[in-house]
């Protein structure tokens, strides 16, 4: 323990020479989409446990558990007066079975509190009512941390809580007690100077950063904001930049506490006597950043600035976050997009085909879409909705819009899901709820929609329309995802967008525009209506928000959260400390990872002569890999659900099935949009069975792999599982048989999530992939471990050959001693079961 934190204390010397240290946070946060597989494998080690000859009692976390019920909305309502109590009705019938067992969760495992649904998004609730900043446990201070297993968990660093998401095999073992191992990280100075210009939002900050980052590079590091420019920016602003740590590759984005972290404190309702026992522990600590003094002479790794003047209004898409468009060029960056070959920033549509316009009827009247025209323009997710200023910017947006004639397109899917009951209560105040109502922003539920994939479909004469025609349509959305397949299946172009900008586009109807030259509609009277227009000035935006955004709309709105609602507080659940497994559940399944477990750890296994499942190119994320969207009808996923008299109208979601590993398996790599090597340009879930040349489902095809009895791997290009921080990511190849990924790089949590499960990660050697070693996803491949395991160190090379006679050196990314030891076990919660039998 002295070692360690000598080791930390001494972060400028240590922190480049890969130094392993334990940490212990002070508490673990799920939602519920990765929370019921934490629940499942809980009550599955305590079965295990049993039959190991240990206590069940055991498997009980040892550090508070806040789960957070939101990602089960799906918008099946939109643009209807009762469009939220028909959706909640819906919520609580589709899920009834995986909300009885987490409220079976809460009463048989100690230190678990679940927020019922309906309440909010995660992160909005853990930044207005579960964060701690400094715990004080009977009269013990310390500061809080957290882990949790949404990737967005970095939101809090926003308050000056360390935090950040982990998989929910490493949250689990957290739970147990299990420090988790990391590397002592670089930390990447951020300087933030000025102030930003008039009509630039938040949103604009965060995707500007974002690309920053990305392009610095920061995967695995923390990065810490500083600067006079922090004093210009709200809570909610360094909320929502730390939110998209995922989307940078930071491990964390943190600012420091300071006088504003306090204010927000007191306005969220947190209790007066509790804010000066935070800002008394942080200053007696040296902890507490005061702008009124001259700037501590922090150390860092590497340097970035940016003066806040400098950004501009932008969007990103249309495939991914950091790929950001600034408004101005818009327009020719879409004209861009529709030439290029398929690719992040390209659809590749034939010039002849470019002014296609679809011509269909909606409803009886007449409609037309064109490739760009926006068909969901959704105010979604914790990124924004947690912030007044671009909610209120949003509303005054609609109100101006509506007060000029301005009309939504009546086929665009308009949707508003607040991240918590406090945005719904300051729009009321403020008078704007009328307007989003008017304009089909009407809320559809408290929680994440469609940045999760929880879109619901499009009208069917829409979706006819963009099938038989070809249209690249396009979603807008205020959130931090918009990795292709993710938001809808049929929404090809997707970007992210402050939330009055959303409004706007929605106005427009399409995102083939130049705000400053075309309009965006017509007024009443017959002139055009530019987005100058409607856009309200930054004085507009604080005067409003200054007297609607009060401190009682937040003490209110949790008050209601600890009491549940009625429907939540009558769902019975079953009883008792063991759970009662249902073999024909189709929602909840007893995992096999620990049947037939043997007492002794099993030692690391050779990979021989294995098979490629898949050979991918760059940027593969947890999306591809484990979508938790729509169910394709088409899939091994909805085979199985039928089969068992599933109907279509009651899949659900992949998301809302997480505690089934029988549909997961099926679900893995399942995303339409993949694309695969072996298929020659081809994308879709399928790929070539070697042995045979068959084209197969992919999970058909691992199945036919394993039925054979051989091992296989995965190619990969940079970036591999960047994304959401999925356990299923790596629990679904893990079923699937495969023992390896060999990439150019790893995203950060999803390399520790397949170490968590006993895969090998591997890294090309600097300057190499596939591609240039000629590999061609034909060979079969061996990984010549050392037979002697005291022989594997971190970080060593390996040398993989073919039978074809390649061979290569990869960096195996074990990336500490504790690692191998997880390997050894077969996964991280084998390792921690045997640890709590043997005791």
């Amino acid at each position: 323990m002295k070692a360690d934190v000598e080791k930390i204390i001494d972060w400028e010397k240590t922190s480049s020479k890969q130094v392993e240290i334990p940490f212990k946070p002070a508490r673990v946060i799920l939602q519920d989409f990765t929370g019921v597989p934490c629940v499942v494998d809980l009550a599955a080690m305590r079965d295990a446990i049993k039959r190991l000859g240990g206590d069940p009692s055991k498997i009980n976390p040892l550090v508070p558990v806040d789960l957070v019920i939101d990602h089960s909305v799906q918008v099946d309502v939109a643009r209807k007066a009762n469009a939220l109590q028909v959706n909640m009705k819906l919520e609580f019938q589709r899920n009834k079975e995986r909300f009885a067992f987490l409220k079976w969760g809460s009463t048989a495992f100690k230190n678990m509190l679940v927020v019922p649904p309906g309440s909010g998004i995660v992160h909005q609730v853990n930044l207005e009512y579960l964060a701690r900043v400094v715990f004080n446990s009977e009269g013990y201070l310390y500061p809080d941390s957290v882990v949790g297993t949404d990737s967005h968990t970095t939101m809090i660093d926003g308050l000056g809580v360390a935090g950040w998401g982990v998989g929910g095999i490493e949250a689990e073992a957290v739970m147990l007690g299990q420090p988790m191992s990391m590397v002592l990280p670089l930390v990447v100075g951020f300087k933030l100077s000025g102030k930003m210009k008039t009509g630039v939002t938040a949103t604009d900050l965060v995707l500007t950063v974002t690309q920053m980052l990305r392009k610095h590079g920061v995967v695995g590091k923390f990065v810490e904001f500083y600067g006079k420019g922090m004093a210009e920016l709200s809570l909610a602003d360094r909320a929502t930049i730390a939110n998209m740590a995922p989307e940078y590759g930071a491990t964390m984005g943190f600012f420091p506490v300071d006088k504003i972290t306090l204010d927000y404190l007191t306005l969220t309702g947190r209790e007066g006597k509790k804010v000066k026992e935070i800002e008394g522990y942080l200053r007696a600590n040296n902890m507490f950043i005061d702008h009124s003094k001259p700037p501590k002479d922090n150390k860092y790794s590497s340097h970035l600035e940016l003066d806040l003047n400098t950004v501009e209004p932008c969007i990103s898409g249309p495939k991914r976050p950091h790929d950001r468009v600034n408004l101005r060029e818009m327009k020719k960056d879409w004209k861009d997009c529709l030439n290029n070959k398929v690719g992040f920033k390209g659809f590749a549509i034939p010039k002849d085909k470019q002014s296609k316009v679809a011509k269909f009827s909606y409803e009886g009247k007449a409609a037309e879409l064109r490739h760009g025209s926006v068909v969901i323009a959704a105010i979604t997710s914790c990124t924004n909705t947690s912030n007044p200023s671009v909610m209120i910017g949003a509303g005054l947006v609609a109100k101006k819009g509506t007060e000029l004639g301005l009309e939504v397109k009546p086929w665009v899917k308009t949707s508003l899901a607040p991240g918590s009951g406090v945005v719904t209560k300051y729009l009321a105040k403020s008078g704007l709820t009328k307007y989003m109502d008017q304009q089909g922003f009407g809320t559809v539920g408290y929680g994440c929609t469609t940045c999760i994939g929880n879109s619901g479909e499009l009208h069917e004469d829409v979706s006819k329309a963009i099938t038989e025609n070809d249209i690249v349509a396009a979603a807008v959305l205020s959130g931090n995802r918009n990795f292709e397949g993710r938001v809808h299946p049929l929404t090809r172009a997707n970007y992210l967008a402050s939330p009055p900008l959303v409004v706007a586009y929605a106005f427009a109807g399409t995102v083939d525009i130049d705000f400053a030259k075309e309009p965006i509609g017509k007024s009443k009277g017959g002139k055009d209506v530019f987005l100058k227009d409607v856009w309200p000035s930054n004085e507009e935006i604080a005067k409003v928000v200054q007297s609607s955004v009060l401190p009682d709309m937040f003490t209110s709105t949790y008050q209601a959260i600890t009491k549940g609602n009625q429907t939540w507080n009558s769902l019975p659940a079953p009883s008792g400390s063991q759970y009662a497994w249902d073999s024909k559940s189709t929602y909840v399944h007893e995992p096999p990872f620990f049947q037939n477990m043997p007492k002794a750890p099993p030692g690391g296994k050779p990979v021989k002569a294995a098979y490629c499942l898949l050979n991918f190119g760059d940027s593969i994320t947890t999306d591809h890999i484990s979508p938790a969207g729509n169910i394709n009808k088409d899939s091994p996923a909805a085979k199985f659900l039928m089969d068992r008299g599933v109907q279509k109208k009651d899949f659900n979601s992949y998301g809302s099935r997480r505690g089934n590993d029988e549909i997961m398996a099926r679900g893995t790599f399942a995303n339409i949009r993949i694309v695969n090597k072996f298929l020659g340009g081809e994308v879709g879930p399928k790929t070539i069975h070697v042995p045979s040349k068959e084209r197969l489902f992919i999970f058909d095809a691992a199945k036919k792999y394993k039925d054979e009895g051989h091992d296989t791997i995965i190619l990969a290009g940079a970036e591999y599982g960047s994304g959401s921080s999925r356990d299923w990511a790596a629990k679904g190849p893990y079923l699937q048989g495969v023992k390896a990924v060999i990439s150019k790089s790893f995203e950060r949590i999803h390399r520790s999530n397949l170490v968590g499960m006993g895969l090998i990660p591997l890294c090309f050697k600097q300057g190499q992939d596939a591609d240039s070693l000629g590999l061609t996803g034909y060979e079969r491949y061996t990984i010549e471990m050392p037979t002697d395991m005291k022989q594997i160190k971190p970080g060593m090379d390996v040398n993989v050959t073919t039978d074809d006679g390649k061979s290569f050196k990869c960096t195996l990314r074990f990336d500490t001693q504790v690692e191998l030891t997880y390997y050894m076990h077969g996964g991280i919660l084998h390792y921690v079961l045997r640890q709590l039998a043997a005791k």
